[in-house]
Formats: C-alpha cells, structure tokens, sequence
C-alpha cells in the first residue's frame, strides 16, 4: 500500500492539478467503507448518491447560465444533459426538467456514458437542434460527480490510479441558439463546423465499464501518442475548407484529458505555450471533469480575453 501511495503521489505531481472539488468527503466514505477497496461490491451505494446529486449539481449551472442568457426559461425548446456519473430512469434530463420549472414540452435528450469526448459531443448536437428547428433554444447541461469512479488503490491496476489522479467533480451549462435576437440575445461564440471520427489503432484504448464495484475506468500509456498521431489529419479535415492551415492563428479550446496529451498536440502542432493556457488553467484548477471541462474552458476564455480585451 505505501509503494502505491508513493506512485499515487507522483502521479498526482505529474497532473499538474493543483486543485480539485469532490462530492465525496471524509463523512461519506467512512459510511459506506466498500467505495474505499478497489474490487468490493458499491454500486447501490454510488447509485444512490450520484441519480441525486448529478441533476441538483446540474441545475445550479442552468441557472446561472439561464440568469446570464436573460431570456425567461419558458423559451428553452430542447433539454440536453450529459453525464458519465451513473444511470437511472427516469433519467437526469427529467429531474433537471421538473427542478428548474421547464415546460413539459421540451425536447428532451439525455446521454449517459459519454466519457471525456461528451464536451465537444453536446456542442455538435445543440448545433444541428438550434440550426434544423427555426428559433429553437437548446439547454446544454453537462454535470459529473466521480463518486461512481474513486475506489482504493491497486498494485496490478496502475491505470486505475491515473484516473483517481486526474478526475474531479463539475457542472457547466449553456443556451446555444440560431439567429440571435438583436439588442436582446448577445452569443459568445459562433459554432462554424462540427465533426466526429474514430481514430485508428484506438480500440481498448479508453474503456469504461459498469460494473457491480461502480464504474472502471482502463487507460493505455499511449493515449496521448494516439491523439497526437491523429491529430494533424482530423484538423486538416476540419480547418480545410476554411483556409484555415496555421494553428496558431486560431483560438484553442482542447478538452484535457491530461497533461501528457497537451504536451503531445503542442509539441505535434508547433503551438505556442499560451493556445493552451486556457485548457491548462482550467486542469490545473478542477482537474478532468469529463463531460464539462469544455464548456469550463470556454467560460475561461472569454473571461480571460475581456479581461485583456482581446476577442478570444
């Protein structure tokens, strides 16, 4: 236990997180001693907090992004919640509905499971709603809690370990919209282009499964040589069309699955240190959050960019 406590303590150096919030204190984990081993039956237990907590942790970001949109909550259309922090049914898009007073009416959409790609996923979604339905206001809420993931540790599962290491709790939401409302709607930012791929030789690569002891997360060492060996060619795909071929002109916003994986992508790219000072900022203060550390980062870069009066 202590070689592990020793590995756990240069894993959590090596993060570069300096800090991170958790649902889970001192209080719970005494009480249910279970989430504490590493392969003992929990998922009642974990169950029992996240399908409560992950919509009440939600609502508190829709609120704060409804109150900043200033519109009345009566014009939101569609509803959709993310998360990786457990499963119920009815799902965390009906809580959050019936808790912040929606209409009955909106378009629901909830998507359990979706890891650390969700962040980028949501956007994509809320893009093709607010574009294919005419004056269409989607409700993005992406809320995790890592009480379904923290479990003790063990000498022969060191992958377990990174994720221990890297993963906190958070919530972010935000309206995204077609045809703003002149002197009325003001967007932040605009969604040009979205896409998906698979990139090769990634099987196996990240896996999460759902199990009696909660949720495993396996991660291979090579996770970032996988990004970074793809990258050039998904931006190539994407940036094209654009004429758009110098990386450094643009704004970044990476989700950080790690440091590791920032480095690779800067060192693959030939980025300047500050494109991802926003991504770093957001890590080194709340750690992986999954599902939310995009919308996180988005919020930071425009906070940062009118502080310095920049555009992005």
């Amino acid at each position: 236990l202590l070689d592990s406590m020793e590995k756990f303590q240069r894993m959590c150096d090596k993060s570069m997180i300096k800090r991170r919030y958790m649902y889970l204190n001192e209080e719970i984990l005494k009480e249910n001693p279970n989430m504490c081993a590493y392969m003992a039956p929990s998922l009642d237990a974990r169950q029992d907090m996240v399908v409560v907590e992950v919509p009440k942790l939600g609502k508190e970001a829709a609120v704060k992004a409804i109150k900043e949109w200033g519109q009345p909550k009566s014009k939101i259309t569609h509803l959709i919640f993310c998360t990786t922090s457990g499963v119920d049914m009815p799902g965390a898009d009906y809580q959050l509905t019936k808790q912040l007073g929606l209409r009955p009416y909106v378009k629901r959409y909830m998507m359990y499971q979706q890891g650390c790609f969700a962040g980028g996923t949501v956007l994509r979604l809320a893009k093709d709603l607010a574009e294919n339905n005419k004056g269409a206001r989607v409700l993005v809420v992406c809320s995790e809690i890592t009480a379904v993931t923290f479990r003790g540790p063990s000498d022969t599962h060191l992958d377990s370990l990174v994720g221990q290491a890297l993963f906190g709790d958070g919530a972010a939401a935000v309206i995204v919209g077609s045809d703003p409302i002149p002197q009325v709607e003001k967007p932040l930012y605009e969604l040009v282009w979205t896409a998906q791929t698979i990139a090769p030789d990634s099987e196996g690569a990240i896996d999460g499964h759902l199990r009696e002891v909660g949720l495993t997360f396996h991660l291979l060492k090579d996770v970032p040589g996988i990004v970074s060996k793809n990258i050039d060619k998904a931006l190539f795909e994407a940036f094209n069309p654009l004429n758009i071929s110098d990386y450094n002109s643009i704004f970044w916003i990476a989700h950080p699955g790690g440091p590791a994986i920032l480095d690779q992508v800067e060192q693959k790219l030939g980025l300047k240190p500050e494109k991802m000072k926003a991504t770093r900022d957001v890590l080194s203060e709340y750690g992986n959050m999954s599902s939310a550390c995009v919308l996180f980062i988005l919020d930071e870069m425009r906070r940062k960019s009118a502080e310095n009066g920049l555009k992005t």
